[in-house]
């Protein structure tokens, strides 16, 4: 398929690439640091480096770096078991990470994000700064999800989604995701049977893919691996899905794995930060007409196609637009208070006072939804085993506006 091929080029030939690696790929069985491991993949990034390419790591591995230190002969269940082995493994993983690009004469950066610091717009934008700011003084960041102070409410949930989102924020040409499988298989590997899927242009290239969860180190799986293909090739970033043991050929002519060719053209940050990243504070609920015009024509939403609401939330907070059988189909920024709404929902814009006849979600603020493709297939999710048991003017609709 031309598309895959031209993603794989577009890898191999990429001047700002997010590589994402799981804990499995970098600790052994037991916790604690695999050096040979983790030297191995710092020399793959380094080369391409020294080829012209900026390069950010997204590096999972903290906690799992924390238990042999701790005493800990596996990954802890509660939070703040977690967080302590966060604290002490994230301090072992970053020398260790520094230390090893040292020896190529490479300074690294840490990063640690929460789901906040993508979900509210500011934070979003400044994250992007720091990024810029490190591309120009040419240090390597090496990206984890904060987990020491992150809670069940704040978390990405695993690192494959956090470096799908760090692919587009910081505007990469690509994403590389390694682990402990060298690739997207339609059933598990280990019996047998499964096939490779070498080549993803589609959402039909996935059809009876069947993924899981695994082992106990991590939290991602390649449930969470497909997702974040998903979300990032659908806005516009290609992405490989590689064994770790593979680094060498993944980081070269990319000729390895699991290719997702780019879907459709890349969405502006506004527009990504909207569909994968904001957090909702409520729901529109619309007519038919008005789902029509703003998922099909991209038009504002009018009060008049709204038929209800849920939630309590303020303008300039992201909602989620519902249609009559329940399903979001499309996001955006509201403008309007909750307690507004009530008043003016249903209703003609010419029957409305003048100080309330503006769009309810602004076609600037309005990113429609598609169904990520494999999660209605996905099953379980949890473990790095992978496999294992319009802008410019605003358009009107609402239909009666």
């Amino acid at each position: 398929m031309s598309a895959v091929r031209d993603a794989r080029t577009g890898i191999a030939a990429a001047r700002h690439l997010v590589v994402k690696v799981g804990s499995t790929s970098l600790t052994s069985p037991r916790g604690g640091l695999d050096h040979v491991a983790l030297d191995r993949l710092v020399d793959s990034l380094a080369q391409r480096v020294r080829t012209g390419t900026h390069v950010v790591l997204v590096s999972s591995g903290a906690i799992a770096a924390g238990l042999t230190p701790l005493g800990l002969v596996r990954r802890p269940r509660d939070l703040a078991t977690q967080q302590a082995a966060a604290s002490v493994g994230q301090l072992a993983l970053v020398h260790a990470y520094s230390v090893s690009f040292t020896r190529h004469g490479l300074t690294v950066g840490q990063v640690l994000l929460t789901s906040d610091d993508v979900v509210r717009r500011a934070h979003y934008r400044n994250a992007q700064r720091t990024f810029g700011r490190l591309r120009g003084l040419g240090v390597v960041p090496v990206v984890n999800e904060n987990d020491t102070v992150a809670t069940g409410e704040i978390r990405f949930g695993d690192n494959d989604r956090l470096a799908a989102l760090v692919a587009h924020l910081v505007g990469a040409d690509g994403l590389v995701l390694l682990s402990d499988v060298d690739g997207l298989y339609d059933g598990d590997p280990r019996r047998g049977d499964a096939r490779l899927v070498s080549e993803v242009c589609s959402a039909s290239d996935i059809d009876g893919v069947r993924v899981g969860a695994g082992g106990t180190l991590g939290t991602g799986g390649m449930a969470s691996k497909l997702a974040a293909a998903t979300v990032a090739s659908e806005a516009g970033v290609p992405v490989l899905l590689a064994a770790a043991a593979q680094v060498e050929r993944a980081m070269g002519l990319a000729d390895v794995g699991t290719a997702f060719a780019a879907r459709g053209p890349r969405l502006s940050a506004r527009r990504f930060w909207l569909r994968h990243a904001a957090d909702t504070a409520g729901r529109l609920l619309l007519d038919d007409g008005a789902v029509a015009a703003v998922v099909a024509r991209r038009r504002s939403l009018l009060a008049a196609g709204i038929t209800g609401l849920d939630g309590d939330f303020e303008a300039g907070d992201v909602v989620d637009l519902i249609d009559p059988l329940g399903v979001a189909v499309a996001r955006g920024m509201v403008g309007y208070d909750a307690a507004e709404l009530p008043a003016v929902i249903g209703r003609s814009s010419r029957d409305l006072p003048p100080e309330l006849r503006r769009e309810v979600v602004h076609a600037d603020d309005l990113v429609p939804l598609r169904p990520q493709a494999g999660t209605s297939r996905s099953r379980g999710g949890e473990g790095e085993g992978e496999y294992g048991g319009g802008t410019g003017q605003a358009q009107r609709a609402g239909g009666h506006g």
